[in-house]
């Protein structure tokens, strides 16, 4: 369990996530030109886990998130069972795919890497006017 007040641990995790989401951003552009590389990108975060989190085993609602099991029909097409713990996968999202098999567009890339950056410095602000309320709270500010 976290010491740090709820609004801070979750704003932690959210920059966590955006970092991670920076790192597969960079890898999909590393390999750009590697023939079959298909772009990756990251797994919104779990609300159902921050819900479940704040509200504790107090018998207060739950929030699950679905389960989805593989048919034998959809492995047959190819499908693939989440790997457990990774939140990276495949983009869904891609504009086009090469003849050599990649489907990493530059652009694409870059739009997600500016949404990133400006999801990050929007939390940064957030973050820093939240420590100076804090610092106002307890009269150092």
């Amino acid at each position: 369990m976290s010491t740090l007040p709820p609004l801070f641990d979750g704003m932690g995790r959210a920059m966590k996530a955006m970092a991670e989401h920076q790192r597969v951003i960079a890898e999909n552009v590393a390999n750009s030109e590697t023939p079959g590389y298909k772009a990756r990108t990251v797994e919104p975060q779990n609300f159902s886990a921050l819900v479940d989190g704040q509200l504790g085993s107090t018998g207060a609602p739950h929030v699950a998130r679905p389960h989805i099991e593989l048919s034998s029909g959809m492995t047959a097409l190819g499908a693939k069972p989440p790997q457990a713990g990774s939140r990276i996968v495949l983009d869904s999202s891609t504009s086009e795919t090469k003849p050599d098999g990649n489907n990493v567009t530059l652009e694409d890339q870059l739009l997600a890497l500016g949404q990133v950056q400006q999801d990050y410095a929007a939390m940064t602000n957030l973050y820093r006017k939240q420590m100076a309320l804090m610092k106002t709270a307890v009269g150092k500010g």
